[in-house]
């Protein structure tokens, strides 16, 4: 799917959704409907999907229309970054996923690297909020918009466990990269994370 494409349908959608949300008259319930189900069968067209599944995972999410936060965790250990390879499709990331209603980012992002790679962490500091969409992350499309959030974290305990959502884990100095998972971290930001961590005081960086 271009670019374009999806961007064109997550604004229909993003319409849909928070239309229906603030609906003030039966007749806009018809329309933001219509507009949903026609940004369902692009999608759907586009990707060679079931238009119905695609159209229930956009009723799945109501209210106002916003992107989705999704936190990933920088720790070193000898100068070397933490990575977890994921069941889902055996390439590396570094550990994180969807923040959870109720924690805060920094909770959000300690829980996910606990979970994913066994150890326990702190996070200290914010070093980006990534547009997923901005080509020049070169991530694949997807069919929610979101951010990703990357903090950097000191490893205060725990030892590598494998779990459900991962298979391995281990640390890897910059000219060491296995293949990453494109969905979750690209090259480019992990060798920005080592910028950081040999200038600590780099701003964080943004979209």
């Amino acid at each position: 799917m271009t670019s374009p494409w999806l961007g064109w349908i997550q604004q229909l959608q993003g319409i849909a959704q928070t239309g229906l949300y603030y609906k003030n008259h039966p007749f806009d319930l018809d329309r933001y409907e219509q507009v949903q189900a026609i940004a369902a069968a692009m999608l759907a067209a586009q990707a060679q999907a079931d238009p119905a599944m695609v159209l229930d995972l956009f009723q799945q999410d109501v209210g106002h229309a916003t992107p989705k936060v999704d936190v990933r965790g920088v720790a070193f250990r000898d100068r070397k970054i933490l990575l977890v390879q994921e069941s889902s499709d055996g390439l590396w990331a570094l550990p994180g996923g969807w923040a959870d209603i109720g924690d805060s980012p920094s909770q959000a992002v300690e829980r996910e690297i606990f979970e994913e790679s066994g150890f326990t962490a702190q996070a200290t500091g914010l070093m980006a909020v990534y547009d997923r969409a901005n080509p020049r992350h070169g991530h694949p499309p997807a069919p929610h918009h979101s951010y990703k959030l990357f903090f950097r974290c000191e490893l205060t305990g725990g030892q590598p466990t494998p779990s459900y959502e991962t298979t391995a884990i281990g640390f890897f100095g910059p000219d060491e990269i296995p293949p990453l998972s494109p969905g979750r971290t690209g090259l480019a930001q992990i060798q920005r994370c080592f910028e950081h961590l040999h200038n600590p005081n780099l701003p964080p960086d943004f979209d």
